[in-house]
């Protein structure tokens, strides 16, 4: 059986609401919740994921229940498969590539779009994607590869926030010193 092949998430001001916003999308359909929790600054962010039918009913209901509470959201369908680990934060580099790559956004429904459109523009390896927490509510993506690649993923991912409204910075570093990436070897 194939994995999720979506993701849904929802940004809320308000925790209550939040809760009552993942209890919603729950019921909704058939989703697997992979990140429910507070954030900086005193938000809820809900993360799910599952069939791209299944996550866009979870994300309709969501927002139903959400009212003036919502920040963002969104529906991501075929996600590129890089992006599940990642965002579980559980991705091992065996060795840094030739370049790192940051996209930071305001938010982290911005960040997992930003993340997504960046492994889908190139051959990098996103290996995390840090959502909100001890962050002001901001969240930002890392990946590596060649320069050529991450160049090319890092403008794709900030295109994706920039049209969003809500880039902070991108970054390329070439040739990364071994201590920028000695926590992820």
């Amino acid at each position: 059986m194939a994995g999720p092949r979506s993701i849904g998430a929802i940004e809320l001001s308000s925790i209550g609401i939040g809760y009552r916003v993942q209890d919603a999308m729950l019921k909704a359909a058939n989703v697997q919740t992979l990140i429910a929790r507070t954030i900086c600054s005193g938000k809820y962010f809900v993360v799910v994921a599952g069939s791209v039918s299944d996550v866009t009913s979870s994300v309709q209901a969501g927002v139903e229940a959400a009212g003036e509470a919502i920040i963002d959201h969104l529906v991501l369908p075929n996600v590129h498969e890089s992006v599940f680990p990642a965002l579980g934060q559980s991705v091992t580099l065996t060795r840094s590539g030739e370049a790192l790559g940051v996209v930071e956004t305001y938010s982290g429904v911005s960040v997992i779009a930003a993340a997504d459109a960046a492994a889908k523009a190139a051959r990098v390896t996103v290996y995390r994607i840090h959502v909100a927490m001890a962050l002001g509510g901001k969240g930002f993506a890392l990946l590596t590869g060649t320069v050529a690649d991450v160049q090319a993923a890092v403008a794709a991912g900030a295109a994706e926030a920039a049209a969003r409204g809500l880039l902070v910075s991108q970054v390329v570093i070439p040739r990364p010193d071994p201590s920028l990436m000695s926590e992820y070897l």
